[in-house]
């Protein structure tokens, strides 16, 4: 059971590395956003011990939260 707890957060970790990537065309917002998502993927499996509702309540969590964040520049 470990093994996959491991390979989830190692997944999502390398999804959002690979995701971040395809952000230079991106505006603020939407780069706020999937940064967001990606921070509370990982800080919601890591919460819930690797658990996939976790993971995907954090996803959606931290990109409504990434999304709201309002940059000055």
């Amino acid at each position: 059971m470990k093994n996959i707890k491991t390979l989830v957060v190692t997944a999502t970790l390398a999804t959002a590395a690979f995701g971040m990537v395809g952000c230079g065309n991106m505006s603020k917002q939407d780069r706020n956003t999937a940064i967001g998502a990606g921070a509370g993927a990982v800080l919601g499996g890591a919460v819930t011990g690797g658990s996939a509702v976790g993971t995907v309540g954090g996803a959606a969590v931290g990109g409504v939260i990434g999304n709201q964040v309002k940059t000055t520049n």
